[in-house]
């Protein structure tokens, strides 16, 4: 499966600094300290609804982690997935009447558009489910083997008891881990599983549904978290920078994929941060597709909305943080953004120098977007007001915002 274009990324003098950012797993900032490549994966999207702005606020966010590594001069080895069949795309390919394989394609090339004029970098890899199986089921049957998964009526379950490291990554306790379970595609209910949190791994085929040829496990597809395991261990390997997606994947995704990964390789941790964007309401509810309160990019681009705008909006919020989308909200980016546009056509200004460092230090600092949206509106308040003699300046805040923000002015 092919990603999409990369825009070019401006190189600005100076060097970039390393980035804290707060782990999930403990609770507080850590320093990342890369190799000349850093490692970063984030889980993609499963193909029924795209591109909504939880989804664009999320990769957004990573796309910034990928910025604030670019500038310190390391290179990037970002890896993403396309969760290409799941019950969530078979119920609507059916609710629909349509062909699931085709929806998937449709939603998965929209999100590519999406993703090309919001000037996200792309992954090196971007990897579906279904291309991913021959490297999934090799893992389940090595799973099983050690004793880590067991088969329960043709299907396959992992065992969560074979990790010793099982809820380090999320921290909840056994109840509020069924509750999730169960709201997440989980199946905590279901009589003779040996804990009530076990995973599928390889679901046996269904009548109707679409399987492959298991080898040793039957026909059948592979589970949500075993897929990310496996094509984060094949591109990636153990011990990668960042895992990376929304928050609402802490448990059970996250938890259950660093489980699998430490299953299978004896290792721990599977990733050294666990990193997770907030969630985005619209109406006072979380966008939620099942919801159906969903605002999408596509939609705004074919109204017109300047994508560099609706980035605007979602660098607006910390990265963290749970905020709501409002008429207001996009208002305020398509005039910030003629703030900065008009700031940057004149031939000189005042130095931007400063501003470049102020831009360094915020991003490094925990992704903090919107104190450096701040640093650019006080550098384009002082350009209308007093101008300045620099030649380079507007050109050095044109660079900046581009190749740590992503915003083309």
């Amino acid at each position: 499966m092919h990603a999409w274009p990369a825009s070019e990324v401006p190189a600005l003098t100076g060097q970039g600094r390393d980035l804290r950012i707060h782990d999930t797993a403990t609770g507080g900032l850590v320093t990342l300290d890369p190799g000349p490549v850093a490692r970063i994966y984030v889980c993609g999207i499963t193909p029924y609804d795209a591109t909504h702005m939880g989804h664009a606020a999320t990769y957004n966010a990573f796309d910034l982690v990928q910025r604030v590594w670019l500038d310190t001069k390391r290179q990037v080895h970002y890896v993403q997935n396309v969760t290409d069949v799941d019950d969530p795309l078979l119920e609507r390919a059916v609710r629909d009447g349509i062909d699931w394989v085709g929806l998937a394609e449709k939603e998965t090339a929209l999100f590519r558009e999406d993703m090309t004029a919001l000037r996200m970098l792309p992954p090196k890899q971007y990897i579906g489910a279904v291309e991913a199986i021959p490297g999934i089921v090799p893992l389940v049957e090595r799973l099983r083997d050690v004793g880590a998964a067991y088969e329960l009526e043709g299907d396959v379950y992992f065992s969560v008891e074979s990790d010793p490291n099982f809820g380090q990554v999320s921290h909840l306790d056994a109840a509020a881990m069924r509750l999730l379970s169960a709201e997440r595609g989980g199946d905590p209910d279901r009589a003779g599983k040996k804990n009530p949190l076990d995973p599928m791994l390889w679901m046996a085929a269904r009548e109707g549904e679409p399987s492959w040829d298991g080898g040793s496990l039957g026909r059948g597809r592979p589970g949500w978290h075993i897929e990310c395991v496996a094509i984060a261990l094949e591109y990636l390997g153990m011990g990668f920078d960042v895992q990376g997606g929304g928050s609402d994947l802490v448990f059970p995704h996250h938890e259950m994929g660093a489980s699998h990964a430490q299953a299978l390789t004896g290792e721990f941790p599977m990733a050294k941060a666990y990193v997770h964007a907030g969630m985005v309401a619209l109406d006072g509810e979380k966008m939620s597709k099942s919801k159906g309160n969903l605002v999408f990019v596509s939609a705004l681009r074919r109204d017109g909305v300047d994508p560099a705008a609706i980035r605007l909006a979602l660098l607006a919020h910390h990265y963290r943080d749970n905020w709501e989308w409002t008429d207001q909200v996009l208002a305020d980016a398509v005039a910030r953004l003629g703030r900065w546009r008009a700031a940057v056509s004149r031939p000189d200004g005042p130095s931007a120098d400063a501003l470049v460092e102020e831009l360094r230090e915020a991003l490094t600092n925990d992704l903090d977007a919107p104190a450096a949206l701040a640093a650019v509106d006080r550098w384009a308040v002082l350009q209308a007001e007093q101008g300045g003699t620099d030649e380079g300046a507007p050109g050095v805040v044109s660079r900046a915002v581009d190749a740590l923000l992503g915003v083309a002015l």
